[in-house]
């Protein structure tokens, strides 16, 4: 199947994602793949939204763990999100492809403040549109971030790019018994308390009838396959 099931999709990638083989920061290889694997969905006539997580700089949560204050913590990891976004938008650019980065938090210099309406206009001139700096506050992750501006420019799909293949009984990297899940309820997967998201994403998902593909990253043409509606990863869903 070579044509998109999808015309707006809402792609969730964590920081983590961009660090590519390196302990840290962010890998020019990594964007760049990631750049052209984005490009491979626009050119089908997607509109594509982004939400970048912040994790391969800094990570709100783990800094609270060791006494920092959660609430400065958090806007610490929102910053590092912007830094990510940028980054994304400068090889996004590239590969030819208008990218505009959109951030909760205001700062002018570097980019556009968030405007539902103005995000919208520039997913249907083709642009991709990033949203930076998660949802501007503290408590709240980029998984919560993607579901929320995924509901308000009425995407009709999130997509959330892994390390590993989909969503598992159990952690593949610590259980090499585990077994993965091909589809699954949302309602299931609170149930059981599969850490694929946050409860408070996964909660505000199931609420909006939001569907969730969750996919391996690093395998080649997997985001084209999933807007082009092929069995990949794992599927959740109100179902």
């Amino acid at each position: 199947m070579t044509q998109p099931v999808f015309k707006r999709i809402l792609f969730k990638i964590s920081g983590e994602a961009l660090m590519g083989d390196q302990d840290f920061g962010i890998s020019p290889d990594m964007l760049k793949y990631v750049s052209g694997e984005v490009r491979s969905v626009v050119e089908l006539g997607v509109q594509v939204a982004i939400v970048v997580g912040g994790g391969n700089i800094f990570r709100g949560v783990a800094a609270s763990s060791y006494g920092m204050d959660r609430a400065s913590a958090d806007h610490m990891g929102m910053l590092a999100t912007v830094i990510n976004s940028i980054a994304l938008q400068n090889f996004l650019e590239d590969n030819g492809i208008q990218t505009r980065v959109q951030s909760a938090i205001n700062m002018h210099e570097v980019a556009e403040p968030y405007i539902l309406r103005r995000a919208i206009r520039h997913l249907e001139k083709g642009r991709v549109v990033i949203f930076a700096a998660g949802t501007g506050n503290p408590y709240f992750t980029t998984d919560t971030a993607a579901v929320l501006r995924a509901q308000e420019i009425h995407a009709e799909i999130l997509i959330k790019a892994t390390k590993v293949d989909g969503l598992y009984d159990a952690d593949p990297m610590k259980h090499p018994d585990a077994k993965m899940i091909h589809m699954i309820s949302y309602m299931k997967v609170l149930e059981r308390q599969l850490h694929v998201m946050d409860m408070t994403a996964i909660s505000l998902a199931m609420d909006n009838h939001l569907p969730l593909v969750i996919f391996n990253l690093k395998g080649k043409g997997n985001i084209r396959k999933v807007i082009c509606g092929e069995n990949i990863g794992t599927r959740i869903n109100n179902e």
